[in-house]
């Protein structure tokens, strides 16, 4: 019997507040209001692009969180483990976005303190959860806001594992969540649970101490503990306006790298989830294709390519406008 969702994403749902424009957050009077949050945006990119996906995590039960759950329909995730927070403080995270533009980088305040997600408990979902799906997907941001939320976090990717999902683990270091030696100690015991692992080469050297060249070390975290699949991605940041981006793949079955050449001198709009939409192309190519690497690695870095030219969050764009990127893309 099949399962009812390809990908369930575990995190918090932030709510986004941007200036107008290039405005700056000490200036203006207006915001534009959208919604974010890193596994949010893996599980909405992925709808679009074809998968059924579905987001856990726990929001107000007032009128931002009733927006937060009809936005989400919308993207075309499913709410069924969407738990709500019907107490008097309740209340949902969120991040103010100023956009950069050269020489000006672009800045984030974050107002997520004791938001609802930090209630989050297993009893908030049924045990049937963790057999309806085949990948299972959360992130080094959701097991540093700390205390019952990794807790439950890390409770949650044993019990998936278990009923035969697989796990799916983005590092996503966030210092001003926790410190690199508190995240490393954190991750490294949940790495042998883990299938998919994506970490960033900076990551890798910074928090991890991981040495060598980055296909070393993609190898080095696969042998040492034992996961199936290691990417990461390359982005070169000419100016906030102008990336390059690219990513290498490592498979321990074969023994065996996937990489091309990088989409060159992207034109960036809003460079914001990017790394989440490469996720959302990356798992929607292994899950489409049974494991294909190279499927993963194209969809992947297109998906990201393209969601840097749109704003907002979230990935927007679908299979057929995929597949003709990826196409343009082979034939420079």
């Amino acid at each position: 019997m099949g399962k009812k969702f390809d990908m369930l994403a575990l995190g918090e749902v932030l709510l986004r507040l941007s200036p107008e424009g290039n405005e700056r957050l000490t200036q203006g009077t207006r915001f534009e209001k959208q919604l974010g949050g890193a596994e949010l945006n893996v599980a909405v990119g992925a709808a679009n692009l074809g998968l059924t996906t579905g987001v856990i995590s726990k929001i107000p039960s007032h009128a931002i969180g009733n927006y937060a759950k009809r936005e989400i329909r919308r993207n075309g995730v499913d709410t069924d483990y969407l738990a709500g927070d019907d107490s008097a403080d309740s209340r949902l995270g969120i991040y103010y976005y100023e956009y950069g533009a050269d020489p000006r980088k672009p800045q984030v305040v974050y107002d997520r303190k004791y938001s609802s997600v930090n209630k989050l408990s297993l009893e908030d979902f049924p045990e049937e959860m963790y057999e309806n799906t085949r990948c299972f997907h959360t992130s080094g941001i959701t097991l540093g806001l700390g205390g019952p939320v990794r807790e439950n976090a890390i409770e949650m990717m044993k019990k998936f594992k278990e009923k035969g999902a697989l796990i799916s683990f983005d590092v996503n270091f966030r210092g001003n969540l926790w410190t690199g030696d508190e995240a490393r100690d954190c991750i490294t015991k949940i790495l042998p649970i883990v299938d998919i692992f994506f970490c960033s080469e900076s990551t890798a050297n910074l928090t991890f101490g991981k040495t060598g060249d980055i296909k070393e070390i993609l190898k080095s975290f696969s042998d040492e503990y034992d996961i199936a699949v290691v990417a990461a991605t390359q982005r070169i940041v000419h100016s906030p306006k102008s990336h390059t981006f690219g990513s290498v793949i490592y498979e321990k079955k074969t023994d065996s790298y996937y990489e091309e050449k990088p989409y060159e001198k992207i034109e960036v709009v809003d460079r914001i989830g990017s790394g989440d939409a490469y996720i959302s192309g990356f798992l929607y190519g292994l899950l489409k294709e049974n494991g294909n690497c190279q499927a993963a690695l194209e969809y992947g870095n297109a998906a990201s390519a393209m969601k840097n030219t749109v704003s907002g969050d979230m990935l927007w764009t679908d299979p057929q406008e995929m597949q003709q990127t990826i196409e343009m893309h082979h034939n420079i």
